[in-house]
């Protein structure tokens, strides 16, 4: 285990001992289930979404101040602003719990990162969350699946739990999210965190309060219900894109690119062009003002080291996990960018 017992315990513990906690958490299903797992533990605080990228800065510090919050708990972030920390009162303790690349850190936050111990640790955030709570198990099942990892002991449990959701335990993510219906639970976690802010502070406000997956899948409730909808009407935007991603090309690369949309689906798309083209490299790209935003993905050419030779000599920044990135660069670059990959492929 990457967390060690003593670590899970200190990480309960700090939920444990305060009374107005605020929680920043990133906006994809892991960060989500993360803070779902955390606020329904403890059914006090606030939780913020970043949708900011990469990390906290000093906006994030005013709006803690501002709540009154006594704790700070970041979930599922890479990163943290110095300008965040450094506009946080020392009485508040800050608690960051994350599972990508370790940062360094100081003395008023408590970090916890499974990969400090094993840089090859691949469980996402909501898993330790869910060791540190010991509930929602079904929670936990979303955000490790949507992270494209298949923890055995959770999903062991969960399948005896659930078998109409998962009635075997998938081989691999895809698996999971493509062939099961716990796929159409990840699906409608990701989408609920589109569109307007109002509209997905509702959704998550929802969430926080669904007893069972089995109410949201059976939509037998006015709360399935209003989530629900909001899902159907970002879903047939996607089908649209999705409908044109999945190509065919002998190419090792699979770049399907778009322009601004009242959505961003590079992340979904791109999960699910692996499930059909696993030997591939994907990337989905949207130009978003005079940046092109992209996500990275494949299941089984290791991306991040490719990215970070095609960042070089661009404008532009990226990182992530070693078969799963994203990224930004100046559209005057882009096409340079996409060369350097071409060229790690081994294709002119």
């Amino acid at each position: 285990m990457s967390l060690t017992t003593k670590q899970i315990k200190e990480l309960k513990e700090e939920l444990d001992n305060c009374k107005k906690p605020i929680y920043f958490f990133d906006d994809d299903p892991d960060g989500l289930c993360s803070f779902l797992l955390f606020y329904r533990y403890k059914r006090e605080g606030k939780g913020v979404i970043i949708k900011r990228a990469p990390g906290l800065d000093y906006t994030f510090a005013k709006k803690a101040i501002e709540y009154g919050a006594d704790k700070i708990f970041i979930l599922d972030k890479p990163k943290i602003e110095e300008s965040f920390i450094e506009n946080i009162p020392k009485k508040i303790p800050i608690v960051w719990l994350d599972h990508h690349l370790p940062q360094k850190t100081t003395s008023n936050i408590k970090y916890f990162n499974p990969k400090i111990a094993n840089l090859d640790e691949l469980r996402p955030t909501s898993y330790w969350a869910y060791l540190a709570v010991q509930q929602d198990l079904w929670i936990a099942t979303i955000g490790c699946v949507s992270d494209w990892t298949v923890p055995k002991d959770i999903l062991t449990t969960f399948k005896k739990e659930y078998p109409s959701i998962m009635p075997k335990l998938p081989k691999d993510p895809s698996q999971a999210l493509y062939e099961q219906t716990i796929g159409k639970l990840s699906r409608l976690y990701s989408f609920l965190l589109k569109g307007a802010i109002k509209d997905i502070d509702k959704s998550i406000k929802i969430l926080t309060r669904i007893k069972t997956p089995q109410e949201l899948l059976d939509n037998t409730t006015p709360a399935a219900n209003y989530l629900h909808k909001r899902f159907e009407k970002i879903n047939v935007e996607y089908k649209e894109l999705f409908a044109k991603a999945n190509k065919k090309t002998k190419s090792k690369l699979l770049h399907f690119n778009y322009f601004e949309t009242s959505n961003s689906f590079t992340g979904d798309i791109s999960n699910e062009l692996i499930y059909y083209n696993p030997e591939k490299l994907i990337i989905v790209s949207r130009k978003k003002g005079d940046d092109m935003r992209m996500s990275l993905r494949s299941g089984t050419i290791k991306v991040r080291p490719i990215l970070e030779k095609a960042l070089i000599g661009v404008d532009g920044h990226g990182g992530g996990h070693l078969h799963a990135c994203g990224a930004s660069v100046k559209t005057k670059d882009f096409d340079k960018f996409l060369q350097t990959i071409k060229e790690e492929l081994g294709e002119k």
